[in-house]
């Protein structure tokens, strides 16, 4: 496959990276395709210059947090161990943002299968892959490298395909057939999960167990597949831009490659790989209509050349043409606690977060009444 322009030897004064990214999306090979022609560099649409996405030496302070892991064994038959946990995820969603579970569910066998079907389709021959990359996202599946390609300020050395699960399942043939099955099996074991855990973070914020699914928070259910080619020079890249999920929670499955770190306490903290564990995380939108209790935090994940990383996260928000208004929930308000957001569609919100790119700035604070 014949690769972008690299640029760098007719000087910065040449470079056009406007063309380059127009070059890199028509071949509709992804980055990966880059990586099977044989480069040695990395281009210089991929070449990071912002010092938040750097990497980070590591610290004596920062080898000593721990993200929270969290056992829901027993949440569904004993009172005392589903209160303990309802107050780890109080705990964890106001101090990190981010968690993980254990005993959730879903076997290690589909989690595992999971990532493999997203590996297999990315390693599926140049051409094949090349029949469902698009940008038109109104498509039930979509694969394309960097959604964000022509917003961002960064490219991302990141392939991805995503697609609609709930509220309107698509038909089996929409999906590849490397990965049709597991897709289809793993979205209902997704949304079970994801259904348990909004009820916990409902009675985190002092709510009936279905308020926040009674909200829609959950009615739409979207998975994305990464796959993060080994990288020549992981130095000048990154995998995946600073950013805060669009979404009210995401539930992520990660291989052991590594890479997935947090924002803390101006602190970047790696989300290391538990055997069985999920890690969930906060997004804006939970962040909003918490009233700032529960934190959206931002994450990043670091370019490796030690082997391809594959994740997939499930999305969970209110579908496109749900009009409901989200702001701060009503029964968690007070003189004390007064509202710091207006309110918005999910629709609108994802609108202008779409526009802003991802530029590692918070796009909740857009909405904050001060700024309306």
């Amino acid at each position: 496959m014949p690769s972008p322009s690299l640029g760098g030897e007719a000087g910065a004064a040449a470079y056009d990276r406007k063309s380059e990214l127009k070059a890199f999306d028509e071949s509709k090979a992804g980055v990966k395709g880059l990586l099977d022609s044989g480069l040695s560099k990395v281009p210089q649409i991929f070449i990071n210059q912002q010092e938040h996405n750097r990497p980070s030496e590591s610290s004596d302070q920062k080898s000593q947090l721990a993200i929270p892991v969290i056992d829901l064994a027993g949440i569904e038959d004993d009172a005392e161990k589903r209160r303990e946990v309802v107050k780890n995820v109080a705990d964890a969603s106001e101090k990190w943002g981010f968690f993980q579970v254990v005993n959730h569910g879903i076997s290690q066998s589909m989690m595992d299968e999971v990532l493999e079907g997203v590996r297999r389709f990315n390693e599926l021959d140049v051409e094949e892959k090349k029949k469902f990359y698009t940008r038109d996202y109104s498509n039930k599946f979509v694969f394309n490298s960097n959604y964000y390609l022509y917003q961002g300020p960064v490219t991302n050395w990141r392939d991805t395909f995503m697609c609609y699960m709930a509220p309107s399942p698509p038909e089996p043939e929409t999906f590849p057939t490397v990965c049709r099955k597991i897709m289809m099996e793993y979205a209902k074991h997704a949304m079970k999960l994801g259904l348990t855990l909004f009820e916990l973070v409902s009675e985190a914020l002092g709510l009936n167990p279905n308020h926040l699914k009674e909200m829609d928070c959950a009615e739409q259910l979207m998975l994305l597949g990464h796959y993060y080619p080994p990288c020549p020079e992981p130095e000048v890249t990154i995998g995946f831009g600073k950013h805060a999920d669009n979404d009210f929670l995401t539930v992520l499955i990660q291989d052991q490659v590594g890479g997935l770190q947090i924002l803390h306490d101006n602190e970047w903290v790696d989300v290391p790989y538990v055997p069985g564990a999920l890690v969930i995380n906060n997004g804006d939108l939970l962040q909003l209509v918490s009233n700032n209790k529960f934190k959206s935090v931002h994450h990043r994940v670091q370019a490796q050349n030690v082997g391809s990383r594959v994740s997939m996260a499930a999305f969970f928000r209110s579908d496109w043409d749900n009009m409901r208004l989200y702001g701060p929930i009503k029964e968690i308000l007070s003189e004390e606690n007064p509202p710091i957001y207006g309110e918005t569609t999910s629709k609108s919100y994802l609108d202008y977060y779409y526009t802003t790119g991802q530029d590692g700035s918070p796009a909740l604070e857009h909405y904050k009444l001060t700024n309306l």
